[in-house]
């Protein structure tokens, strides 16, 4: 999908949002939700494009597809905390939200020990003892 016809989808839908708010907020809110879960779905055939990509790379640069495939869950946990989050700040509820934030860097955290702990065997390894 075009960049063009991502952003008519949200301006059509931030206007129909803004128009339907006043009398059924409920509505707003359920027009903000679609609206954000359409554009991902069109965004879904460019994601599988560039994991195969990057698969690609590593399969070439011979580097395990573990941590491949751990980047980019860690990148997937940080694009869906931050959609979850704008959608309860959205609602108004902003301490959800903060607390959505919070347990996606956490889960990233635990998903990085592997890959920290592999980049830092590397060093010691490569420092003269």
């Amino acid at each position: 999908m075009d960049i063009v016809q991502i952003v008519g989808i949200g301006l059509i839908a931030t206007f129909l949002a803004i128009v339907v708010k006043e009398q059924k907020p409920v509505f707003a809110f359920t027009i903000t939700v679609f609206t954000g879960a359409i554009i991902f779905l069109y965004l879904i055939g460019e994601i599988q494009h560039i994991i195969q990509m990057l698969e690609g790379l590593a399969s070439k640069a011979n580097i395990e597809i573990i941590y491949v495939e751990t980047v980019l869950k860690i990148i997937g946990i940080a694009y869906i905390a931050e959609f979850g989050a704008q959608i309860t700040r959205d609602a108004g509820q902003g301490a959800i939200a903060s607390k959505i934030e919070l347990a996606g860097k956490l889960l990233i955290m635990a998903m990085a020990i592997p890959i920290l702990k592999l980049i830092i065997e590397t060093v010691l390894r490569l420092l003269p003892t």
